[in-house]
């Protein structure tokens, strides 16, 4: 059973992984280099729980601990309880679900890893914006996505506004990232899978035309939102695909356009 503890000084050094929630620049360096990531919101704990993340600390405001009893009595983690004011003096912001938890990373698998049982593979390039990384996760694991990739230079999923847009769907879908862009491709093409570039371009074929859910295996590629895919990443892709636009719309957000895309790649999938 965890300890609570009631904590009264917004400095006191056992609330260092809550400092400065707010200061992404800080937290993006941080976070990884200590190990740790930020669940919020008392659905996001449990998932992360769930999926086998090891809990460092819970800080609760008071009247969530009850709430949370179950979570408590289960882990050995120390369990802070503090004050809505002090906890927003400490995290940067007013945090309304009253719950947090720091957890422990789990090392990232290699792409070998998650591409070995894999048929259908989510592929992003750039993606920088975390509701962005958060949203196509989510759309990922609801609609049968396998595994994501991610270049180089894509935000982190584990950062906390990536982890509560999906709602901890990032826990459910595995992930590596490539550690070439975008030579690192070859090594999921050489893993069996069609290359498939996700642009507006109107030389693309169509999702229907493309019928990437009658193929074996398929690597789906997003890129960043505005950017889209580097002309890098579409010259070393098999083929390009669209999603047909109506009403002089040239483009969906890429996370409204990974949904559509994602249910064209799996529906109706070869089941094992």
């Amino acid at each position: 059973m965890a300890e609570l503890i009631t904590v009264e000084d917004p400095h006191d050094p056992r609330l260092h992984d809550y400092t400065g929630l707010t200061d992404v620049e800080l937290r993006r360096r941080r976070e990884p280099a200590e190990g740790l990531f930020i669940a919020e919101g008392e659905k996001v704990i449990r998932r992360a729980g769930d999926a086998g993340y090891a809990m460092r600390s819970m800080l609760l405001s008071a009247k969530w601990v009850e709430v949370m009893r179950d979570v408590i009595d289960e882990v050995r983690a120390p369990v802070y309880v503090v004050e809505p004011d002090l906890a927003e003096q400490v995290t940067g912001y007013h945090v309304h679900r009253g719950a947090l938890a720091s957890m422990q990373r789990k090392p990232l698998p290699t792409a070998a890893d998650v591409l070995r049982t894999a048929r259908r593979v989510a592929v992003m390039e750039s993606v920088n914006d975390h509701t962005n990384i958060g949203a196509i996760f989510r759309s990922a694991a609801a609609l049968g996505m396998d595994a994501v990739l991610l270049s180089p230079d894509c935000a982190d999923p584990l950062y906390r506004r990536s982890v509560k847009v999906s709602m901890g769907a990032v826990f459910s879908v595995p992930y590596a990232r490539l550690e070439h862009w975008p030579e690192g491709l070859d090594e999921v093409r050489e893993a069996g899978f069609g290359l498939l570039a996700l642009t507006p371009d109107e030389q693309a074929l169509t999702l229907d035309e493309a019928a990437p859910h009658r193929m074996d295996r398929v690597a789906l590629m997003l890129g960043a939102e505005g950017d889209g895919l580097s002309r890098r990443a579409l010259s070393a892709a098999d083929a390009w695909v669209r999603i047909p636009m109506s009403h002089g719309v040239d483009s969906l957000n890429v996370g409204a356009a990974a949904a559509v895309a994602f249910y064209a790649v799996t529906a109706g999938r070869p089941q094992e």
